[in-house]
């Protein structure tokens, strides 16, 4: 199948629900919305370009770099220009309400033999414009979403046909539908109430098990499951930041991930005492072990996740996170992020959580958010409080 106008025009609809949906105040003409696209990408942006302006909002579209110029940029530009923040980024980004990013690459392998500091480098170098819009979502005057637009390049890495490929991702932004964003708002109802169930839990902390899956994970102080939200085009997922400290035994990714240009399969985590102590991959070791050294809070846990299959449609590998975190399948996913936790999983105002107090309740902090899925059969066991034990996802579903 291929993508139509039609159905260009659905995902731009989808997309502003999801803007607005993932901010907590409302918008209001003359809002500042960036759109970050990538080539491929342009027929979408143009549809959002005009919905946002006819909204009375003030656009700003800014094309990211090719994979030529990205691959250029990390091998031949020094450390000077690696950490290069161009000036007026962080005035923008202090004024910003919204962005929408659509990704769309042409490349997932084009920095392979880039050395993995290099890019964490860079990657720490923007970390404060990120916090900046951190703080602005926490105090409800920011919010984003984003989608991954089908490219030849997604296809031949999922191993499908392009026109299958673009199936996939019309199924899983439900662009069949005549009024996705109806469909989207009965989804966005439902985990409503299956986050009411889980929060309504007194739980110390959960077990993950699978064949090759054995986690204990601590749910942390004044926390809360989110997720479906309006944040990514497709999410399925619910999910919440864990005490980091309290991550022990052993997780399995067994489902392939691309990250910063490289390919990494078959990751094997051991924890203990909170961090990865050891690290084995059958594919792309090497620059999984960089990974969790870019700095501190790399090699720690930010997100714990769980898909429900009566949601998502997905049941292919789509070399993608955004789609592969969000699998459906047999046996729905959970996955694991290493690194930077989620404030907005803290049950309070966000905006009254400080660095120290963040700290003290295991938020995590790190440059790097590495999303790593397990779609294995597995069950999940809460722990609560009063000593008793509950399953609360098993088969793929939450047992609600």
């Amino acid at each position: 199948m291929e993508l139509t106008q039609e159905h260009v025009d659905r995902c731009a609809d989808v997309l502003i629900w999801g803007l607005k949906t993932a901010r907590t105040n409302p918008f209001k003409r003359n809002d500042i919305i960036l759109i970050r696209y990538d080539k491929p990408a342009l027929d979408l942006a143009e549809a959002l370009y005009m919905r946002l302006i006819d909204r009375g909002m003030n656009v700003i579209p800014r094309m990211g770099l090719s994979w030529t110029m990205e691959r250029d940029f990390f091998t031949r530009a020094g450390r000077r220009q690696i950490t290069f923040v161009p000036p007026g980024e962080d005035i923008l980004h202090r004024a910003l309400n919204g962005t929408i990013v659509l990704r769309a690459p042409e490349s997932l392998t084009h920095l392979s033999d880039v050395d993995p500091k290099k890019i964490g480098t860079a990657l720490l170098s923007r970390k404060p414009l990120r916090e900046i819009l951190d703080r602005r979502e926490e105090t409800g005057d920011f919010g984003w979403t984003l989608t991954t637009y089908p490219t030849g390049e997604l296809a031949r890495r999922a191993r499908l046909s392009f026109s299958s490929y673009t199936d996939q991702v019309i199924r899983a932004c439900f662009l069949d539908e005549d009024d996705p964003v109806k469909k989207w708002r009965e989804i966005y109802r439902h985990a409503t109430r299956i986050k009411k169930w889980l929060n309504s839990l007194d739980v110390r902390r959960f077990h993950v098990e699978s064949e090759h899956t054995d986690l204990t994970l601590r749910r942390g102080e004044a926390r809360k499951w989110i997720g479906i939200s309006g944040h990514n085009i497709p999410s399925f997922e619910l999910f919440l930041s864990p005490d980091w400290h309290g991550a022990s035994g052993t997780y399995h990714a067994n489902q392939p991930t691309y990250r910063s240009g490289n390919y990494v399969e078959g990751i094997h985590l051991l924890f203990e005492r909170g961090r990865v102590r050891t690290l084995r991959s059958d594919v792309g070791e090497a620059f999984a072990r960089k990974q969790i050294t870019i700095d501190g809070g790399a090699n720690r846990i930010g997100e714990f996740s769980l898909t429900d299959v009566r949601f998502s449609r997905i049941n292919r590998f789509m070399a993608d996170t955004l789609y592969d975190e969000n699998y459906g399948g047999e046996h729905g996913n959970c996955h694991i992020a290493l690194g930077a936790s989620y404030s907005d999983t803290y049950d309070g105002d966000p905006a009254e959580l400080t660095v120290a107090r963040k700290k003290a309740l295991g938020f995590n902090d790190s440059a790097l958010h590495w999303d790593l899925v397990n779609t294995e059969p597995k069950t999940v066991t809460a722990h609560l409080s009063t000593g008793k034990r509950r399953i609360i996802y098993e088969a793929g579903r939450f047992a609600y």
